[in-house]
Order: C-alpha cells, then structure tokens, then sequence
C-alpha cells in the first residue's frame, strides 16, 4: 500500500518564508485560518510569538515545528500580510471508525490495543506518518507466527467534515509448518531425546490431524529455553546456544530450524555462600534452601534458591529484594563456586489498601478478611492470604490484587485489590427424575450475602410427594470483629417417609437452635450449638428395627397412639478449610467433623458422629486439570436406658443416601430394608365331622419374615473420585463459573445392631428372604459425566450416570437436573 505523506516541507520552509521576506519586524497581528475541530484558543498555545514581537525567518520556522508538535495538523503554511502574521492550517482527519476484516490470529482488541498505544484512537486526530509503522509492525508479527505470505492492507475513507474511516484488510495466508529442526552439536543426547521437551513439533503426517507443526517465533525461543534448562539442570553449566538459524522455503510454506549447541561437561558445586544483608536469618536460609556443596549443579535449584530468597524477605516488607548468583567457574576441576548476592532494598509500607468492583458488598466485608493491614509493612504472604481468604466467600468470582508505588516514594506502595462478585442471592428451584420417585420438585430462597453485610439468611420451603418443610436461619460469621460467628434458625417439618421408598410412618416436628463458632487459626474453626425439638410420631407399623423404640414408649392402654418426644441436642464441632475459592476450587480441601447428642433429659438418648471430606488437586499448571476425592462416614447409636430398655438410634434418624451422594440411583433405595415378622398359628385337631378343635399358637419358629421398606442404618460410608475437565467449546473468562466432570461415586449404609443370627431358627425359605443388613462391603458403584454450571439465573447442575454394581432390588435413574434461579 502506498500513502502520500502530506508534509510539505519544501513549500514550509521555501515559499513560505520567502513570502514573509527575509527582514524582520514587528508583528502587529495574528492569525490562524482553516481552523474546523481545533479551537483558536488551543492553537495559540502552541505559537511562541506574541502581537509586539520582533520576528524573522528563524522565529517563524520554530513557530511552524512548534504547531505541527500539537499533532491536530497535517499542513501549515505562514504568510506575511503587512506586518501581520497569518498561519494558514490544514487539521488532520478525525478517525470516526476503526475497521477490521480477515483477522483470525490477532483479535480485534489486540489490534485496538496496539493501534491505541500509537495514539490511533477513534476520536482522536489520525497522524498518517505512523501508518507505515503499523503496517511493518503487523507484517512482522504474522512472519513470527508462521505466516510468511500474509499481506496487510490499510485503506483510509474520507468522510464529511473533515473524518477518515480507518480500514485495515488482512489476507493472513496460511501459515508455514516445520518441515525440520536440526540440533547441531548435541553428542551427550540424541535429538529424538530433546525435541521430546519441545512444544514445537516437526512434518507430522496427515493422520495425526490433532497435532500441529505450525511455525511460531516465540513457541521456539521457549523450547530452545527448556533446552537450555534441561542441561543446566543436569550440571552442564557451560552449555550454550551458539546460533539459530531459521530457513524459510522458496514458496514460503515450510520452515527448517537449525540450533547449534555446545553441550561442555558436568560441574559440581564445590560450596556456596552470601554477601549482603540477610537480615540476621542467614543460618535458617542456608538450612532452608535446596542447594548443597557435592552435589551437581542444577539451574532450576539455584533459581528455586533465589526466589525462595525474594519470597522470604518479602515477607518482612522488602517487596523489592534483589538476589543474584555470582558463579566462580573452576574449569579444571569441573566445579564452581556460587556465591549469592542479597540486597533487601527499603522496607516497604502500605500507606493504602483501595477495593474495587464490589458492587453489592460492602468495603468491610472484604476486609476484615484481609491479614496486610495498612501501614504495616507489605507481605507478599499476607497479600495472598488476603486473597486466598476473599475467594474463598461464596459470593466472589475472582480476585485479584495490584501493587503500585506511590510516586516520589520509595518505600511506600498503595494496594488495589479487585473483586469480581457472583451471584449470591437464589431461588432454588431442583427437578429431578427417578424410575421409582418419578418427578420430585424443591424450592427454596437464601441469601449469602444480605444487604452486602456478608451475613447469610434463609427462608426455604421444600416440598415433595410426602414431605414439607420451611426453615428461617440467620448466620453472622463475623458477630464479634475477631471472626467468632453466630447463627440461629427455626423449622418446622411435615413427613411422610412411606413416600421416600422407606416404612410407613409419619413424622411431625419444629424446633430452634442457636449455635456459635470460633476461629482456630486461618483455616480451622470450632462451633458449638444447641438445639430444642419437638418430634411426633404417628402410624408406625411393627418392624424389627422399630421394636426397640415401641416397647420403650407405648402406651398399653391406647397402643395405637403415636409418640411425643422432646429432644435437647447439643453439638460440637471442628472445620479445616483450605480451598482456593468458595465455589469451584481446584485446590485443598474442606473437612468437617461433627458430633451431635440429646441429653439425658431427653426422652429420646442417642449421638451421631459424621465427618466429611473434598481434597482438590490439580494436575496441570493451570488448575484446568484437577483431581478430586470426598469421603463421608457417619455412625450412630443410642445410650443409657429407657423404662428398662437399653437405647439405640431411633430409626427416624437412621442415615440415608441423597441423589448427590450417590448419582445412578434412587434416593433411599440402597438402604437396609425393614423386617416385618409375623407369627403364625397352627390349626387344631381335625374332628369327625370335618371341624377342627381351634388353632392355638405357633412357635417362633414358624414366623413369617416379610421385607418391607427402606428404614436405612446407624452407619454409613460414602466415597468418590472425579476428573475435573476443561469444557469443550468454552473460552478461559468462564472456567470459574462451569465445570464439567467424569466421576465414580460408591457409598453403602449398614446397622451395626441388625444380628442376622437371631433368625437362625426360622425356616430355610424365610431367612432366604434376609440380608445381611450389617455388613459394611455391600456397596453401590456408579460412574458418570457431570456438568455444574454458575448461570446468571443461579446454580445449574446435571449427570449423567450408570451403576456399575447394584443389587437386585435397586432402583436406578440415568439423568438427574438441578436448577436455581437468581434473582
């Protein structure tokens, strides 16, 4: 493309200043014509001279390179009218429209990035002399990705009143592929063994279309970097890149590389030691880094070295610490000395700590969970725990923190942290399907974030065929400034278990509870809590697992009346998390173990024991691979005694299994099943005329057994493991918010106090019809897809999931969905 440049520099400084004579004078007046965008007032700025000003050809020259610095004009010219000075001024074009087309490897904000730091700017004046400039440089780039045919084309349109549309044409070609990289000088290892490090690969065949052998400048510079690293790595500490040399062929389709490397022989560190300050800790810094005299030298220990160095000074407040390794090269003995040198630099202060993009949640919140304070001093290790501990709010995204120092200081430096919130306030809305269940529906709506206070409330109503339940709850996590918490909550709940696969009996109960918890240290927490409930039972039929719990409270005179009880629970438990974020971590772990009893005034004596689990660990740098394990176990039990009967768990708070604990079946249809044992008489003496004399009663022996419904277990384990994937077809911005996934889930729920063995004089055909209800092997497996998503309508979440051991009588579903709307 050629532009003419409009910078008539003859007609400037020839015609126009022999129109002004070569005399001087005074100047009685002063003008500026053409003017359109650029103010009279504006333009004067920039002419040195004044009305009373004597001026010659010298003067008017720094007069025009005076104006034309101002950048608004592309031609000036300057007359002599008497003894009045007349600059005549064409401005440069307004850009009213930047366009882009045929673009695919440099995006759209890339271009208006590299266009907006040469001042080329829709609204802003267009300065034709850079446009070469840009030309070159974008040619230059697509060379460095491989794309050695591209062209670029940049076309301006003029508009009315003085405005340009800015049109840059790309036709990027296809980019060359490496036909070859040639290693030149490596003996120690073969080139199969080192281009193994490589990003860059070389002539793949047609077949292994998922690969690519695209030539890319900087993809390269960085293999030839691990090579580099891979021999220092190993002790050889004069190994060197002597040249590289890239070939491009005639039809500029195929690239050849060729490195020439010296590979040189093994060193050994013969010792180490420092000069500078270190602050009095050299000892433990000495004891603490990985490197050791005897040993190989190695480039990534000594750089490990160095930055463990920065990193702990650092957190004293020397943010600006310079750590340098000054090797002496013995090449006759193959060793070398490193001698590390350390300069802390001023220690540096926060003067302020500035938030950002908090749009609902108050300046507070944030933080009183930082730990850099300001006016202390700046810790690299308090910035991250600030960080690590805002992230991991349930209402926030993302977070991120900026340094800056405060100008003409330096020791002292501002903080900006930048939050990105989500979505913190739902109306939970969960279907799911079942081939037993069939359709099942919840609704609920909480809060986690009310009024921006970080306090969580909570007003949920769950209903399903069977069951009802509303709860109301308030948790302030911060009732006292050193974060000891405090929440309260009252319920009430309507349920008919018969339609959950379990046995016929009906609950009704409400109670309230208040609980407290205090802060350990950054990630542990110990809370306590007490809670008062009021249970009725009703339409309980006659199991095994229900007899304990019958013969201890019925009433003989009315036998079919339910039963009241009063409960105290009291509760203690501990928490250890270190997640990197509330929602969707990739790494650490959340762990929970909780201790429940009622006390001995209770009318029902019983304690329940759980701990939980979620290890995160992420497999690739950039947490998009992560490996996840959960553990649940659980065990209960009854103790004391009850009208002369010895307590175990009421069956109504056995433990059961929810879909998410276990995906690929059914809610409750892998628990123990109830057993209904029913007598039998015997008839009596047949008589002659047919009668018989009447039955009398049957020995045990001849009960009937009849399995009824799931009941569940006092124990209970739950176990899983998940691939974490990136999501096809999803850009990085949205990683934080989906999450798809390849799971195995197996879980099991058992009685420790079912005795088969009290069934062993029944007959064959009836204890045919037992299970094992307290062995702890017998469990489920399944294994599925799982795709969660942070929707801006709320939580979405569906699986796909197939048992791979069930039993007989289970009941499967193949999908599941759950869905929450924001609002």
């Amino acid at each position: 493309m050629a532009i003419k440049k409009h910078l008539v520099v003859s007609s400037l400084l020839g015609a126009s200043f022999a129109a002004l004579g070569q005399n001087s004078f005074i100047v009685e007046d002063l003008k500026v014509e053409g003017l359109q965008r650029v103010a009279l007032g504006a333009a004067l700025t920039h002419i040195p001279i004044n009305v009373g000003d004597n001026v010659d050809e010298y003067t008017i020259s720094k007069t025009i390179k005076s104006l034309y610095r101002s950048g608004h004009f592309d031609n000036i010219k300057a007359l002599r009218d008497g003894n009045n000075v007349v600059f005549k001024v064409t401005e440069r074009p307004t850009i009213s429209f930047i366009e882009f087309d045929g673009n695919k490897d440099i995006k759209d904000e890339q271009l208006n990035q590299s266009l907006d730091q040469q001042n080329i700017r829709q609204g802003e004046p267009l300065d034709k002399t850079v446009i070469d400039n840009i030309e070159k440089g974008l040619t230059e780039f697509f060379h460095s990705i491989g794309k050695y045919n591209a062209k670029v084309d940049i076309s301006i349109t003029k508009l009315p009143r003085n405005r340009v549309k800015l049109k840059l044409k790309f036709d990027e070609g296809d980019a060359a592929s490496i036909r070859q990289i040639n290693l030149v000088g490596n003996e120690l290892f073969s080139n199969e063994e080192l281009l193994q490090l490589a990003e860059s690969q070389q002539d793949l065949p047609w077949w292994q279309f998922m690969g690519s052998d695209r030539y890319q400048k900087q993809t390269i510079e960085g293999d030839l970097e691990k090579i580099r690293s891979f021999y220092l790595d190993r002790g050889y500490l004069r190994f060197n890149i002597d040249s590289t040399q890239v070939s491009v062929s005639p039809e500029r389709e195929s690239v050849y590389v060729t490195a020439n490397l010296t590979e040189g022989v093994k060193y050994k560190v013969k010792g180490f030691d420092f000069i500078g300050d270190l602050l009095g800790r050299e000892d433990l810094i000495k004891s603490v880094i990985p490197l050791r005299a005897g040993e190989l030298y190695n480039g990534s220990v000594v750089t490990s070295s160095e930055e463990f160095i920065k990193s702990y000074l650092a957190r004293f407040g020397y943010a600006n610490a310079e750590v340098r390794t000054i090797p002496q090269i013995d090449d006759e003995n193959q060793e070398v000395q490193l001698t590390l040198s350390v300069n802390p630099g001023k220690r540096v202060y926060v003067r302020r700590i500035i938030v950002g993009g908090n749009q609902s949640t108050a300046d507070e919140v944030l933080r009183r969970e930082m730990t850099q304070l300001e006016g202390a001093w700046l810790s690299n290790q308090s910035l991250e725990r600030s960080k690590l501990q805002i992230q991991r709010l349930p209402y926030m995204e993302k977070v991120d923190f900026n340094v800056v120092p405060v100008p003409g200081v330096d020791d002292q430096v501002d903080v900006d942290f930048t939050v990105k919130e989500q979505s913190a306030g739902s109306f939970n809305a969960g279907l799911a399907y079942g081939s037993y269940l069939g359709l099942q529906f919840n609704i609920g709506v909480t809060e986690s974030n009310f009024l921006g206070t970080g306090n969580q409330i909570g007003f949920n109503i769950n209903t399903s065929r069977g069951s009802e339940r509303v709860s109301v709850s308030y948790t302030d996590p911060y009732f006292t400034p050193d974060g000891v918490s405090q929440g309260s909550s009252i319920f009430y709940s309507n349920y008919d278990a018969s339609k959950f696969s379990l046995i016929d009996y009906k609950s009704k109960s409400y109670g309230l509870g208040t609980n407290i918890g205090f802060p350990i240290d950054a990630v542990n927490r110990i809370n306590f809590g007490v809670r008062w409930i009021q249970e009725e039972l009703s339409d309980i039929a006659e199991y095994e697992q229900t007899r304990v719990l019958r013969e201890t409270f019925l009433d003989q005179d009315n036998p079919d009346a339910g039963f009241d009880f009063t409960k105290y629970e009291l509760s203690a438990g501990w928490s250890r998390v270190t997640v990197n974020r509330g929602l969707f971590p990739t790494a650490g772990s959340r762990q929970t173990l909780n201790l429940t009893a009622t006390t001995p005034n209770s009318d029902l004596k019983y304690f329940k024991l759980n701990y939980d689990s979620r290890f995160y660990w992420p497999i690739s740098n950039d947490h998009r691979w992560v490996f996840s394990t959960r553990a649940a176990l659980g065990y209960g039990n009854g103790y004391g005694s009850t009208n002369g009967y010895d307590q175990v768990l009421p069956f109504q708070e056995y433990f059961r299994i929810t879909e998410m604990e276990l995906r690929g079946f059914d809610r409750n249809t892998i628990l123990p099943r109830a057993i209904a044992r029913i007598p039998q008489s015997i008839p009596g003496t047949p008589l002659p005329d047919g009668s018989t004399t009447g039955n009398i009663g049957g020995s045990s022996e001849f009960d009937v057994l009849v399995p009824q419904g799931r009941i569940g277990g006092n124990a209970k384990a739950v176990a899983g493991m998940e691939l974490i994937v990136p999501t096809p077809f999803l850009d990085e911005e949205n990683t934080s918010s989906v999450r798809t996934s390849f799971f195995v889930d197996a879980a099991n729920v058992w009685d420790t106090e079912f005795n088969v063995d009290r069934y062993q004089n029944l007959a064959a055909d009836e204890r045919a019809k037992l299970d094992d209800y307290s062995d702890p092997m017998r469990f489920r497996v399944s294994t599925g897809l799982s795709l969660q998503w942070i929707s801006p309508m709320g939580p979405m979440l569906i699986s796909f999931a197939y048992p791979l051991q069930k039993e007989e009588d289970d009941d499967t579903k193949t999908i599941s969905f759950n869905i929450s709307n924001s609002f």
